[in-house]
């Protein structure tokens, strides 16, 4: 096989600049004819992908993809779906048998339904040991005990986004890094009419980062170790306070928002803190409109503060990709997988996504876009600070259904609008969780 070095990684950048130069590098040839999956003879693949948040990273994507046709002779047609459109499309597919030969989705959707999924263990190994291992978050996404149903391509890191100016305005001179001081620089944006927001909408990416955070940082949680179901209990009424503290200084609106709510906002200069991945701060600062220029020179992001749990307890959201069982081409499936992690295709397009997406493979710490722009390095390590879906319990197909179904983001938004009492909210979380759990 051919031998792609520590040296190759580092030049990766110029590897896909060779590619796109000249239609079919020989990197690509070579990396064909020497990798272990040969595609079925006239494989195609219909690839769904979530729809991207930066532009840039979805022109590098579709160049890799152009590459491996080119060097495998595999055709692959794409087509993308919001991120809340994925875990749906998915779960039809699997039940009907009939769709998209691979589907690059969101955090557990694998876990729906695990036997649908191709084994891809021979993938991850190839990977894991070529480029330092994978991150424990990864394994837990992408493994069902000993086996790989997916691969982790990536995680997406979501911090705090905020207007430097407008907290400084407000007092602060950083976002605290505590839950109580968090809550008064929020009322202290409120105060000057510059509002915080966070989805309490069904939000599959932002929504459930912030709910689990809300849930997990006041030491509460779903299950125990035993899944047993313990949503009911004084922590979780404790997050349901906080929560509604912090409602109370939100823009209006945030019961209703989805994953493109909070980027639209803030880019419109109407929102001052938020909880996002970097593609606000990439789209403002690629953007040619001087307003848009302006809003990028004046944010910054931070990390999630820290509760009572004292400790980071935050959740990031992977986007695993998988094949499902009724391809009629798992070999090329498995191929187009691999290609897309070898460090002479990631690395640029790493850096492309200008760190809206986070390496789950460990010799990729030292990629260039966490140290060009200090703005970006919060998130260099969300693969690594990150829980998994069911923390505490253990991460299955009712950890996956418990996240798809938005019970916990459904409680504080129940509680928080005034629909439920913190005890009828709490009540109706333990029911829907223990139909899961039973």
């Amino acid at each position: 096989m051919t031998n792609f070095n520590r040296r190759s990684l580092i030049k990766g950048g110029a590897a896909l600049g060779a590619l796109t130069a000249s239609g079919l590098g020989e990197w690509a040839k070579a990396w064909a004819q020497a990798a272990p999956w040969k595609p079925e003879p006239g494989a195609a693949l219909n690839v769904m992908r979530w729809r991207r948040f930066v532009v840039a990273e979805d022109e590098a994507f579709n160049k890799l993809v152009a590459a491996f046709t080119q060097a495998t002779g595999v055709r692959v047609s794409m087509t993308s779906e919001s991120f809340d459109d994925m875990q749906p499309k998915a779960s039809v597919a699997a039940n009907t048998g009939t769709g998209p030969d691979i589907f690059w989705g969101l955090y557990s959707t694998p876990h729906l339904f695990p036997q649908r999924c191709v084994d891809v263990s021979d993938v991850a190994d190839y990977l894991g040991k070529k480029y330092g291992g994978w991150v424990s978050v990864a394994e837990a996404y992408g493994k069902l005990g000993n086996k790989w149903i997916a691969i982790p391509v990536a995680i997406n890191g979501g911090y705090i986004n905020y207007r430097i100016s407008h907290i400084k305005a407000a007092g602060f001179n950083e976002v605290p890094q505590t839950t109580a001081g968090f809550l008064e620089l929020c009322k202290a944006l409120k105060a000057r009419n510059t509002l915080a927001g966070f989805p309490l909408g069904r939000a599959s990416g932002d929504g459930n980062a912030y709910a689990y955070w809300l849930l997990w940082s006041h030491n509460a949680a779903q299950v125990d170790e035993n899944s047993k179901v313990i949503i009911r209990s004084a922590e979780t009424e404790a997050a349901l306070n906080y929560a509604k503290a912090l409602y109370d200084t939100f823009i209006q609106g945030t019961v209703a928002w989805n994953d493109a709510s909070n980027n639209r906002l803030f880019l419109s200069g109407e929102l001052s803190l938020t909880a996002n991945g970097i593609s606000i701060y990439a789209a403002a600062n690629a953007s040619n409109d001087a307003k848009q220029k302006e809003i990028a020179a004046d944010m910054d992001h931070a990390f999630w503060p820290i509760g009572p749990a004292g400790k980071p307890t935050e959740i990031q959201l992977c986007f695993p990709m998988f094949a499902m069982t009724y391809t009629k081409f798992p070999n090329a499936s498995k191929a187009f997988m691999a290609f897309l992690l070898e460090a002479e295709n990631f690395n640029p397009w790493l850096e492309a996504a200008a760190g809206y997406l986070t390496h789950t493979l460990n010799a990729f710490d030292n990629n260039p876009i966490w140290t060009k722009d200090p703005k970006n390095a919060v998130f260099r390590d969300a693969a690594k600070r990150s829980l998994v879906a069911g923390h505490r319990g253990k991460l299955d197909e009712r950890a996956a259904t418990a996240m798809a179904d938005f019970i916990v983001i459904d409680m504080f938004a129940n509680y928080c609008t005034g629909r439920e009492t913190a005890a009828g909210a709490m009540q109706l979380a333990e029911r829907q969780l223990q139909r899961i759990y039973r």
